[in-house]
């Protein structure tokens, strides 16, 4: 280790005059888009960095300054501190360990059939118990199924290193609370820190760090049970609401009344928080706490039927998109229509299609037999969007020209700036049908396009 100190042993002052100094080292296991921009946060805290990661391309890719990235200060800051010497990356989880203070966990947890999937935080936590010593802070920020810190992580590591958790060494469990795209400010300003600890010590020692790096201050939970099973209510909370929506959206639909206009009177009660329809719920995150929970209510004897019932209503949803396209077809030949999905991102102004709706919506619309072509700014190629058949372009005037529907299933800004008139001139498409999931098209102006919004009707006839 770098500096020969105790963390248990030390008071904030001077935990943060070591940070400050760069005498601390912080090994963050996993670097996708957060585990880079939490390694962005300890460096601009003023730590050593070391990265880990099993994808040796990636950290050949880091270790010469290409640093793949949406957010700038995440790009400036793994660079400048390549140069200064004060972050490298490495396959080499072990030696890393034995040259680090604090080992902060960000590897993903998915979901199979079959339930959960910790393979890659098992393997992270075998190689940590291996190689780690006295004093050290063991911190985990992965988003997982209540109990998994107390009953899966601590006993390997009590076991593999024949030390003590909360006597010999901190066991942290901290969720990383961002939104992809602003995470540095998310950890820094923005959000409050959630911390808990296996024990007192751990929990004391965890408020110390994170009150280092969190401006909007830490919350202290009593368990980390408690901070696990908050971080995944978050996200179960969303998609609830959002399922909430999508059906809302199917009854405004019947009743020609725009739902986004309901939702905006809705909400001025202050008990009332609505989200908006959409094309469906992608990404790493929100798809996928729901079935933790659900998983861990099962093994338990619960049965969590509104959780579940809208995870299906969500999965859904791309049909209900591809419902209305049918709908507004009507009687022409299939075979002659072509559609223009404007977006693969599963959010927008991301450049990450992990999850996306689109892929629901293409796969069904080249099983009925439509000519599919994909528009996304941000997204170069996808092998994934191949395989079902439809083109991936970066130019909107290729993607647009000659297309009888346009469907808009990503709400990138890029996106808000088109108006009916431009698609329409640039489909060379006088009758053009515009599908419209994401609630971002301006419809002052329609230039004889159909728009039909989900959750907003009819605003072109």
């Amino acid at each position: 280790m770098p500096e020969s100190v105790n963390l248990l042993e030390l008071s904030a002052e001077q935990i943060k005059s070591l940070i400050k100094s760069g005498k601390i080292t912080v090994s963050v296991f996993g670097l996708g888009s957060v585990g880079l921009a939490i390694a962005t946060v300890w460096l601009r805290a003023g730590a050593r960095v070391i990265g880990v990661d099993i994808d040796d391309r990636k950290v050949k890719d880091l270790n010469t300054g290409v640093v793949r990235h949406s957010e700038q200060v995440v790009v400036e800051t793994i660079k400048s501190s390549l140069r200064a010497g004060t972050f490298y990356a490495t396959t080499s989880g072990g030696e890393a360990v034995k040259e680090s203070n604090v080992l902060d966990i960000i590897v993903p947890v998915l979901y199979n059939s079959g339930g959960p999937d910790f393979t890659s935080l098992d393997d992270v936590v075998v190689t940590i118990g291996k190689n780690m010593v006295e004093g050290q802070a063991v911190v985990l920020e992965s988003s997982v199924p209540p109990l998994t810190t107390e009953y899966r992580v601590r006993p390997v590591l009590e076991e593999l290193s024949n030390l003590r958790s909360d006597i010999d060494f901190a066991l942290i469990y901290s969720p990383e609370r961002v939104l992809v795209g602003r995470a540095v400010e998310d950890i820094e300003v923005r959000y409050p820190k959630i911390v808990s600890g296996v024990g007192p010590r751990s929990l004391a020692l965890a408020e110390k760090l994170f009150s280092i790096v969190a401006k909007a201050g830490v919350i202290k939970a009593s368990s980390p049970r408690v901070a696990e099973f908050a971080k995944l209510a978050e996200g179960v909370y969303r998609d609830v609401n959002i399922a909430l929506a999508n059906e809302l959206s199917k009854l405004s639909q019947a009743l020609d009344v725009d739902l986004i206009e309901v939702i905006e009177i809705a909400n001025t009660q202050p008990y009332s928080h609505l989200h908006k329809p959409g094309a469906g719920v992608g990404g790493h995150c929100i798809p996928v706490y729901p079935r933790f929970l659900s998983w861990l209510g099962q093994l338990h004897g619960v049965d969590l039927e509104l959780v579940e019932l809208a995870r299906r209503i969500n999965d859904s949803q791309p049909l209900q998109v591809v419902r209305l396209l049918l709908e507004e077809v009507g009687g022409i030949e299939r075979r002659k229509v072509k559609v223009a999905v404007l977006g693969l991102a599963y959010r927008g102004n991301v450049p990450i299609p992990i999850g996306s709706p689109t892929y629901r919506i293409v796969k069904e619309l080249v099983r009925l037999g439509y000519e599919v072509t994909v528009h996304d700014p941000l997204i170069e190629a996808d092998p994934l969007l191949s395989s079902l058949g439809a083109s991936l372009v970066k130019d909107l005037v290729e993607a647009l020209k000659g297309s009888d529907v346009v469907i808009v299933a990503t709400d990138h800004n890029h996106y808000k700036e088109v108006t009916p008139c431009k698609l329409v001139e640039l489909s060379q498409n006088p009758g053009l049908i515009i599908i419209d999931a994401r609630d971002v098209i301006d419809v002052s102006e329609c230039c004889g396009a159909r728009y039909l919004g989900i959750g907003r009707g009819r605003k072109c006839t």
